[in-house]
């Protein structure tokens, strides 16, 4: 029994080689009891013409169009798409999956543009040695500094703080700061208590740094140095491209501060891995269904426990499914105690230095019998930038389940583009 495995270079071809692993018709192929399966580039094994017995039935409506059946045209409160399950028109017109086929341009672009601020940056660093560094960010941009306390940690042997906000907004009594490069991240540059952050550490006299989509926000004008995410207009509202440009733009820095020539070789390379990730988008197909129920968990580790955790924010904020993400090492600490039968988990696996971590818990989920669905990088990039193709391979797979069940991922309810907290 194997898992679900998008892009795995061992499986490619027809992924568990199990003829038998074909969906039956019927009630059956819609919901599947609890096992596992692989599949990786190339034909799911018995899959039919047409609908893939992977994918969901379409929605029951009244009459039929063409001999299939129509979907009732749905209500406009309910921020749901006309479209049928698995893509089709919805992918074309969604603005997300746009912008998520942006970031190859994205990548290009900050490449080009980002060196200069990158460098100093990375000189004023050098130039003062820092103690460490304090991150702040909300949203999608905390999984940006999840994954900063990897790379600094790794890279350049930097120890690694994720601000605690509210210490210096509600409660008004703010850390230390001295000596700490402290770094505010937000697409928008609105959000007042990272901006709170940023103004209180260049008060203390820290050296203070904005990564943002906007120039001319906040808090761009709170930091010292910027670095623009050369995103340009984010219109929908899940994070892509503003949030691979978020880890593009820390690999500069960490670049500029330890420069490497194989490190600066491989950053040069993201662009192409970013392009031949989108290619995969219809390897995603099968673990569409399993995600379709009520709720998920996420699993990663090292680098990719900050992918973990924004693939499970895609999942909850697009699909309404509710996603948890943690590091295996967490999940068997206690967590491990939800899983049952049945349970969809979805493990990103960059196949670095903590793979076999991730062997060792897939086999006991598959034991217990969860759809274990693991998502692969094949991108030859090293580790430490694996986090950006893996994130964009999320991002296509939380756009298929978002439109599999019928909801505009462009407008998830009950949340706005620019979030402002304190």
């Amino acid at each position: 029994m194997g898992g679900r495995c998008i892009g795995c270079v061992r499986h490619r071809g027809f992924g568990s080689g199990r003829r038998g692993d074909s969906q039956p018709r019927g009630r059956a192929a819609r919901n599947p009891g609890p096992r596992s399966a692989s599949v990786a580039r190339g034909r799911w094994p018995g899959r039919a013409r047409g609908r893939s017995a992977s994918q969901p039935a379409a929605p029951r409506g009244r009459g039929t169009r063409g001999g299939r059946r129509a979907l009732r045209p749905p209500r406009a409160a309910t921020g749901r798409r006309r479209a049928p399950p698995g893509g089709g028109a919805a992918a074309a017109v969604s603005r997300f999956r746009e912008e998520i086929a942006e970031q190859v341009h994205v990548a290009q672009r900050l490449l080009q543009l980002g060196a200069a601020a990158a460098s100093s940056i990375g000189e004023r660093v050098r130039a003062a040695p820092q103690r460490g560094f304090v991150i702040a960010a909300r949203g999608s941009s905390d999984n940006a500094a999840l994954y900063a306390k990897y790379l600094f940690g790794v890279r350049n042997q930097a120890l690694v703080a994720l601000a605690a906000p509210s210490l210096f907004t509600h409660y008004a009594r703010p850390p230390r700061l001295n000596g700490l490069c402290v770094i505010g991240i937000s697409q928008s540059g609105e959000s007042p208590d990272v901006i709170a952050v940023v103004e209180e550490a260049r008060r203390q006299g820290s050296l203070t740094v904005a990564i943002t989509n906007e120039g001319a926000s906040k808090l761009a004008h709170a930091a010292e140095l910027v670095m623009s995410m050369e995103a340009g207009p984010e219109l929908s509202v899940p994070a892509s491209k503003t949030y691979t440009a978020s880890l593009l733009a820390l690999a500069l820095i960490s670049q500029a501060i330890n420069p490497e020539p194989a490190f600066a070789a491989a950053l040069a390379s993201v662009p192409d891995a970013i392009s031949r990730t989108l290619e995969r988008e219809h390897d995603l197909a099968p673990l569409v269904l399993p995600l379709m129920g009520p709720r998920a968990v996420v699993l990663g580790r090292g680098f990719n426990f900050s992918t973990a955790e924004e693939i499970a924010l895609k999942l909850s904020e697009t699909s309404y499914v509710l996603a948890r993400a943690w590091s295996v090492a967490d999940f068997e600490h206690g967590p491990i105690a939800i899983v049952e039968a049945g349970l969809p988990v979805v493990i990103v696996d960059a196949r670095g230095r903590v793979a076999s971590d991730l062997e060792s818990v897939k086999a006991r989920l598959e034991a217990k019998g969860c759809h274990v669905l693991h998502l692969f990088d094949v991108s030859g990039l090293p580790e430490e930038l694996t986090p950006i193709p893996l994130a964009v391979l999320g991002q296509l797979l939380a756009h298929q389940v978002a439109v599999a069940r019928g909801i505009d991922p462009d407008r998830p309810r009950a949340i706005q583009k620019v979030t402002r907290t304190w």
